[in-house]
């Protein structure tokens, strides 16, 4: 029983199917006609600095972000606060400290900006292998919870419509990344983050309009009503089960930090900027975007729990990730207009907007890499027009699988797997990109040992956590093989990260370094000025 009427359905399916069609046509249109890489990978830069912003934001703010944060507010109170501002804390990271350097050291990928300083075909390939390690947990958290959302909205239970859907919307996701490139997703990333912070925006304000404007009386009812009274509102509440409570809460959001600022899909978006001094302003309307969504996702999370009840969301789904629906639907009351019934009609159009813009982004960047790193690497020119075809198939090489293990996990607890993609971006990823760009010596050891080692370490630590077995919430709760006793391996692996780095290039000997530092000096004016070096 979903509280939503057969009319919101209705229109919900209508609206669906609309902006799918609407979508793909829009792909089509403005996809890559010729054999310029270029404008596959980038678009020709043509996007001004405020719509590479907002797709930017668009990339950023994924399903799972909107869901899974609204969850974790809804249910958490202040610790899903804390986490929904440290989400916004990781794109200013990125603003501040890596956007530049990396848009002036990359290409077309992140293969190219590691490649610039240590050329080879290894660092590309190792590049590639991370890519698909942290983006493709977060795709199958997508779309197996597209199948689940869908079939919540639309009032239906069957196992294999569930299956169906995830089918057909992985099916949609592949089409977008392969045929409309960089342009034609960044187009759906615009419209998605305009619906959802256009939508979202409305119910915040019916929220406090519903509370007389008076944040302390959201809160405090919503303390209220969530059965914990006070602890709702004080940290700890989200880890209260574990040994080491404020540990495991800052190792995660520590996680979630500087892990989220270094996913491929979200930097791939660097190298759309034309300029160093674009990508700052596009970075500007970025951070505003997922600022004013954060204040949203707090209101509407928040506002749930008061409407609703803790114990209602936590029936609806343990996870909490339909206490956006829930909290949507629960401001209109229980007689709903058809204005109000429009506005929910939006605001699941948008969460399903953001579903397949979502994945879309993620299947590009791991498509792109694949060609671009691993395919095209191998041949001295490869002509664009194959390599353009390269990143086609290999969309289609990565959506299917992704598609079919959807299909298999759909039932199980998908929280691993969001905090394995940001825990490789955390331990792998930023280390490789801060020593890159910023320590001289640094060697192709080093990078290598950076990559494999701090993943490696991710993927072996992982499954002692407590989120994969150990609680009835888990993946796996029948078993019990939980040996760390946090939620996120970041308190080992992101030391790690950096450590392996540290290690490999002190095994590369004092030569090799000193080669790394006066190559480093060659390019060290282009990588962090944007400037050519004479002479």
């Amino acid at each position: 029983m979903t509280g939503f009427s057969d009319s919101a359905q209705a229109m919900s399916l209508v609206a669906f199917s609309a902006v799918a069609t609407i979508t793909l046509l829009l792909c089509v249109m403005t996809g890559p006609d010729g054999d310029d890489l270029d404008e596959f990978y980038t678009g020709y830069s043509s996007l001004s600095a405020m719509r590479n912003g907002l797709a930017i934001a668009g990339d950023y703010i994924s399903a799972a972000t909107v869901l899974g944060t609204g969850g974790v507010i809804a249910l958490c109170g202040y610790d899903g606060v804390v986490l929904a501002l440290s989400t916004a804390l990781s794109l200013m990271l990125l603003m501040f400290l890596l956007a530049e350097p990396l848009r002036n050291a990359g290409r077309f990928t992140m293969g190219d900006a590691l490649a610039r300083r240590m050329p080879g075909r290894a660092v590309r390939v190792a590049a590639c292998l991370v890519t698909l390690a942290a983006l493709l947990p977060l795709m199958l958290v997508q779309l197996a919870g597209a199948g689940q959302l869908l079939a919540f909205i639309l009032g239906f239970s069957g196992d294999s419509l569930k299956t169906g859907f995830i089918i057909g919307l992985g099916i949609l996701m592949i089409s977008y990344a392969a045929i409309g490139g960089m342009k034609g997703t960044a187009l759906i990333q615009i419209l998605k983050i305009v619906m959802l912070l256009g939508s979202g925006a409305v119910v915040a304000v019916l929220v406090m309009n519903r509370f007389d404007w008076n944040p302390a009386t959201l809160f405090d009812t919503a303390a209220r009503q969530s059965g914990v009274g006070p602890d709702f509102l004080q940290s700890g509440l989200e880890f209260a089960g574990g040994p080491y409570p404020r540990v495991d809460m800052i190792t995660t959001q520590l996680a979630v930090v500087i892990g989220g600022a270094c996913l491929p899909h979200v930097t791939m978006r660097m190298y759309t900027a034309s300029s160093a001094r674009q990508v700052r302003r596009s970075m500007s309307w970025a951070v505003s975007a997922v600022a004013v969504f954060v204040l949203i996702i707090t209101v509407v999370g928040v506002g749930a729990t008061a409407m609703i009840g803790r114990t209602a969301i936590a029936e609806a789904d343990p996870q909490g990730n339909t206490a956006y629906l829930l909290g949507s639907r629960a401001v209109f009351g229980p007689d709903v207009s058809t204005g109000e019934t429009f506005l929910f009609t939006t605001v699941t159009t948008a969460l399903f907007l953001t579903l397949l813009a979502s994945v879309a982004g993620m299947i590009l960047a791991c498509a792109n890499s694949l060609a671009h790193d691993v395919f095209a690497a191998r041949v001295r020119s490869m002509p664009p027009q194959r390599e353009i075809l390269l990143a086609r198939v290999s969309a289609l090489a990565v959506g299917l699988p992704t598609i079919f293990l959807a299909t298999l996990i759909q039932h199980r607890s998908l929280q691993p797997l969001v905090i394995l993609s940001f825990c490789v971006g955390a331990s792998a990823l930023a280390p490789a990109l801060v020593y890159t760009l910023f320590w001289r010596h640094y060697t192709r050891t080093g990078l290598l040992c950076t990559l494999i080692g701090g993943t490696l370490t991710v993927l072996a630590l992982m499954p002692g956590t407590n989120l994969v077995s150990g609680s009835p919430l888990s993946a796996f709760p029948e078993a019990d093989f939980n040996w760390l006793p946090f939620t996120t391996t970041g308190l080992v692996s992101i030391p790690a990260g950096f450590l392996f780095g540290w290690l490999g290039t002190v095994v590369s000997g004092r030569h090799k370094a000193e080669e790394q530092r006066k190559q480093y000096e060659a390019v060290e004016g282009w990588i962090l000025a944007g400037a050519v070096r004479r002479g």
